[in-house]
């Protein structure tokens, strides 16, 4: 399974208490980071819409944060864990992750195995504390939701399969669209909602408009390492800062660890930006990523070229797709020199082609019969309004493993054929023993 499939957003029915043509309940079982942020683009426009959404979440979540005002309703529940608990989880894991020296293979999956399991233990912590909470529980069910809406790296996972979770789903909302995907075939019930956050670029705050605007002809390069990565090492921010140094571009780069020593005047640190307005400027000429999904979408939304340097997760698949399509060069963070980011910036920069494959890209971004959100919208309220969707879900899940694969036929035609083989070999050999027998009294005689 690929990891993108670690990006899918799972709907699940719950109850069939939804009369059509009405609002509905919805029930969001969420996770942190970049999934978040889909997850709430898609609340927020069923809240406009005037259905009743409930976020179920724990109070070490770090990412969700109810206390925001907004017509979204928060279910917190109590944790053992608290948000420090996770945060370090979530350091560890992704400096694992991303430092781990890949050079012995075993060694690397060794220690990966051991913090997917720490993971894991945590996930399933908050899990019981849902599950075992039975005052929280009865309020659920009494609530009557006609559906939840899930992301499926989302805790109680284990050991639930990959694929008994797709069995189980009524409809998956993928956040990918065929601008980036390949033509493969897929099922009914699987719909793609790529680029659903993404939206024309607002004006940039006024001091950091002015230094866009200082930038020329040249224009500028946006650059960061996503939600998740809040701090590089000080040898890699001196490299990939020296090489920023040497371009004419004025340089936006989100990053909140210590000042690179070798940092040019030509770029501003900041802990946070606006990425998708300032993707969407007109003097943005290239947008530096980590191949988070978001961030890719956002570029080939306002046709932006890309220099990747992927770190984790699906990451490298994504710049991968990029590159083959033309949009990206790819970079190795734990390799690349100085120089190494100076001529592929300069290379999507200066070269034609990559910005005229992004901005192809984003044409058939735009050119949609529904736009993604729409669709995500669309697809929520179908399963709502037809108590389910068992009429687009296939039949292969409810078959075992052994049926799946039909090895259950495959066994009996073996079976078939070992059989007619025996008779067969039983037959010749009665008829050779038959027939050598009146030979050898003749030759006796």
């Amino acid at each position: 399974m690929s990891m993108k499939w670690i990006s899918v957003l799972l709907l699940l029915q719950l109850s069939c208490y939804f009369s059509p043509g009405g609002c509905g309940r919805v029930l969001v079982w969420p996770t942190e980071y970049s999934h978040w942020i889909n997850m709430k683009t898609i609340l927020d426009e069923l809240v406009q819409r005037g259905h009743e959404v409930v976020v179920l979440v724990s109070s070490a979540s770090i990412f969700v944060d109810p206390n925001k005002a907004s017509a979204i309703k928060f279910e917190i529940f109590p944790t053992s864990l608290t948000k420090d608990d996770f945060e370090n989880l979530f350091t560890q894991l992704i400096s694992t992750w991303v430092y781990t020296p890949k050079r012995n293979f075993f060694a690397h999956f060794s220690l990966m195995q051991d913090a997917f399991w720490e993971y894991f233990d945590f996930s399933q912590k908050i899990c019981k504390d849902v599950v075992f909470n039975k005052k929280l529980m009865t309020k659920l069910q009494e609530s009557r939701f006609e559906v939840i809406l899930a992301d499926a790296v989302g805790p109680c996972g284990r050991p639930t399969t990959i694929y008994e979770t797709m069995g189980k789903a009524e409809m998956w909302l993928i956040r990918t669209y065929w601008d980036f995907e390949f033509p493969r075939p897929f099922l009914p019930h699987v719909h793609f909602v790529g680029g659903l956050q993404c939206k024309p670029a607002k004006p940039l705050p006024k001091e950091m408009e002015e230094f866009v605007q200082s930038s020329g002809k040249h224009g500028i390069v946006v650059f960061s390492l996503g939600s998740m990565i809040s701090n590089i090492s000080e040898e890699r921010a001196n490299v990939i800062a020296s090489g920023l140094a040497q371009i004419p571009q004025k340089v936006i780069w989100r990053y909140t660890g210590k000042k690179p020593d070798t940092l040019g005047p030509n770029t501003r640190l900041h802990k946070w930006i606006p990425q998708n307005d300032l993707l969407g400027h007109p003097k943005t000429k290239a947008f530096i990523t980590h191949g988070g999904t978001n961030g890719i979408y956002e570029a080939i939304y306002h046709g932006i070229p890309m220099v990747g340097i992927p770190l984790f997760a699906d990451q490298p698949d994504n710049i991968a797709h990029m590159q083959t399509k033309g949009a990206a060069v790819k970079l190795d963070f734990h390799t690349m020199s100085s120089t190494d980011l100076f001529n592929a910036l300069k290379t999507v920069i200066n070269d034609p082609s990559y910005k005229e494959n992004a901005m192809r890209l984003s044409r058939i971004q735009h050119d949609q019969p529904m736009k993604p959100l729409d669709r995500a919208v669309f697809w929520i309220e179908y399963v709502m309004r037809h108590k389910g969707a068992k009429h687009l879900r296939p039949a292969s899940y409810d078959l075992t493993w052994l049926q799946y694969h039909s090895l259950d036929v495959i066994g009996f035609l073996l079976a078939c054929v070992a059989t007619a083989m025996f008779v067969i070999m039983k037959c010749c050999l009665f008829c050779c023993q038959k027939f050598a027998k009146p030979g050898k009294k003749k030759k006796r005689e």
